[in-house]
């Protein structure tokens, strides 16, 4: 066991310190292995529950250090899908005003309200803003890709969408396709488990 690192087992792929922090972070809270059915209906032998990192003082710090890292300086705001984007987009955007970087959060509502910004959307999303979509765990890609349509509806740009861990492997290509810059804090491979396992 690496003594700065104690909840990460020996031979998984070299991170650098960040993010290496925040995947030991996981293996303490937020991944639990057994026999379990995923909302897919699919089974594994795994099962990640990153709000047990995301709603964690120090876990969120431990994300907001590894999306500044990759976050656009000309982003304005950050936000996605209620619930899985939530404590992500809040979190990070506090963190980040404590380092003199501003992003201001939002959420993007399951369905309409006839009131707030507009629709789908509630918080400080406004048109023409530089926008960072993200979520904790990303499978397929569904969820972040529902917020992109919303906020590019809303008129706003989408330079990046990043997310706690990439389980399923698939929404790079989607990103691509959709000309957006993608940039997981973790892999599914970083965790020693195969895309899609």
């Amino acid at each position: 066991m690496n003594s700065q690192f104690p909840h990460t087992p020996q031979g998984l792929p070299e991170l650098d310190n960040v993010r290496a922090a925040l995947r030991d972070h996981v293996f303490q809270h937020s991944l639990k292995t057994g026999d379990f059915t995923l909302k897919s209906g699919r089974k594994s032998t795994w099962f990640l529950d990153t709000k047990q990192t995301a709603c964690r003082p120090d876990g969120i710090v431990l994300v907001a250090d590894a999306a500044l890292q990759v976050i656009p300086r000309d982003a304005t705001a950050i936000g996605g899908l209620t619930m899985g984007a939530d404590p992500v987009a809040f979190g990070v955007a506090a963190v980040a005003a404590t380092r003199g970087v501003n992003l201001r959060s939002f959420s993007v509502r399951k369905e309409a309200k006839d009131h707030g910004v507009t629709g789908r959307l509630a918080g400080a999303l406004q048109p023409g803003d530089k926008v960072v979509i993200t979520e904790d765990t990303v499978t397929r890609g569904t969820s972040l890709f529902e917020a992109v349509d919303v906020v590019r509806g809303f008129g706003a740009e989408v330079v990046l969408i990043t997310v706690i861990v990439d389980r399923g492997g698939t929404c790079a290509a989607m990103a691509a396709d959709a000309g957006i810059a993608y940039a997981p804090l973790l892999t599914a491979p970083d965790l020693g488990f195969e895309f899609g396992s």
